[in-house]
């Protein structure tokens, strides 16, 4: 027989239930995450390092060593060096960080999750006139859970052109949510727009989840592939990456619209596409 998962279980009862969707609407205001993250970042936190690490058997060999001096400290904690390599081969296209990996198409300016609820690029980006510029490319969800590394990258080199914050709620990104609501256009995100050196026009979309404290972006104009972009606080949270038409093909392992598959940042996920 299947374990249950508690946390799924719960979960479901706050999207699916008429007495969840209440209590939900206190959960997802971003005052209760503000509230959270600023209780992480003092040193009373580190009693929540140990019971974190066990119950989501966390693996710290990748990481560098404490002590930390808040449980935010932790929790976006570097990599230790040489346990990530970064593909600098111009035409690979690399994950820009750990995750869980799905690819959709871009359709009408649609995004149509399979068992999803589908959203509008426009919607995400809260531009139409930019949003029309990916439509017939591709979105690819990079979903970070709570024993991934929480730092991430620009996928290669480039400068930005613009950069703003898209004020929101905040729902959880596991699946049970994804499949109740337009969470990526609910939530609070931050969206960089860029000219690549290899991939053209992109886009890439940090997005903040329930109980995050903060989505923590480095302020600069030009950028190199690998390069560390930022860093989410604690929770699950989501790296949406943009592509235009014809800019990258995906390795065959990624199914447009297939399951989800983990991934590592600095790795080769595709390439740019034949021309």
């Amino acid at each position: 027989m299947k374990k249950s998962d508690p946390q799924k279980n719960m979960l479901y009862q706050l999207y699916n239930q008429p007495a969840g969707r209440c209590i939900l609407k206190v959960l997802t205001a971003p005052a209760l995450s503000r509230l959270a993250g600023r209780f992480l970042d003092t040193s009373a936190s580190t009693v929540l390092i140990d019971p974190f690490v066990k119950s989501n058997g966390i693996d710290l060999s990748d990481y560098e060593s404490g002590p930390f001096a808040s449980f935010n400290a932790f929790f976006t904690r570097r990599l230790a060096p040489g346990k990530r390599a970064v593909d600098h081969t111009p035409s690979h296209l690399i994950a820009p960080s750990d995750g869980l990996l799905s690819v959709y198409p871009i359709e009408d300016g649609t995004v149509c999750p399979i068992k999803g609820v589908e959203y509008s690029v426009a919607g995400l980006l809260r531009s139409k006139k930019l949003a029309e510029k990916f439509d017939g490319g591709l979105c690819l969800v990079f979903r970070l859970c709570v024993d991934h590394y929480h730092r991430y990258a620009f996928f290669d080199s480039g400068k930005v052109l613009r950069r703003y914050f898209v004020n929101g709620i905040l729902h959880t990104v596991r699946p049970v949510a994804l499949e109740a609501r337009p969470v990526f256009v609910e939530n609070s995100r931050e969206v960089t727009v860029m000219r690549t050196e290899n991939f053209g026009l992109a886009a890439q979309v940090e997005v903040g989840a329930m109980l995050v404290g903060r989505i923590v972006n480095r302020d600069v104009c030009t950028f190199a592939r690998g390069e560390e972009k930022g860093l989410f606080e604690y929770g699950g949270s989501t790296v949406v990456l943009l592509l235009q038409k014809d800019a990258a093909k995906l390795d065959d392992k990624f199914v447009l619209g297939g399951e989800e598959q983990s991934v590592r940042f600095g790795e080769q996920i595709g390439e740019t596409h034949a021309r």
